[in-house]
């Protein structure tokens, strides 16, 4: 069916484009196997193969994990305060009101403020992160890859930044 599997970092992860397996999948698995970002490594493995599985809902809640725990260990390591009830929204804010992305460079980064606000978090909240009422949600597996590839681009812009 075109779809292959590779075997990363003791888990099979799903390839569907070789090229964003190399680029973000892989090299987000690998800034996260660093030990200080074990939380946030094992929900973007959880990720995976809940998208491997076709569990596309619980892919996407993976997926804002991995994203929301990628930004609390870079407070956590950089000494900003954050609140454990904080959402994306928040954490992303903490993140530039620290600079993260240099002051200079935040006007032109205002787009990139809202992709981080406007991409993973409401797929999940939309999709996957609220009760479904009585007409069951089915998540397209479009729509979980998306999100995969998204958290893993937003995880390395992140953690490339905060050069931890």
């Amino acid at each position: 069916h075109g779809i292959g599997y590779q075997f990363e970092h003791g888990k099979i992860i799903r390839v569907d484009s070789t090229f964003i397996h190399t680029e973000i999948v892989r090299a987000t698995i690998n800034l996260l196997s660093n030990k200080k970002f074990r939380g946030a490594n094992e929900e973007f493995l959880k990720a995976h193969e809940y998208y491997r599985l076709g569990l596309n809902q619980e892919c996407l809640v993976e997926c804002l994990k991995a994203f929301e725990s990628t930004m609390k260990i870079i407070c956590v390591e950089k000494g900003w305060g954050y609140s454990d009830t904080d959402t994306a929204k928040h954490l992303i804010s903490r993140c530039f009101e620290n600079e993260l992305v240099p002051s200079l460079l935040q006007t032109q980064f205002t787009s990139l403020r809202g992709v981080l606000e406007s991409g993973v978090p409401p797929l999940r909240n939309k999709f996957a992160g609220h009760g479904q009422g009585q007409i069951p949600r089915v998540v397209d597996g479009k729509v979980a890859r998306y999100a995969l590839s998204l958290t893993g681009a937003n995880i390395i812009f992140l953690v490339e930044q905060s050069e931890l």
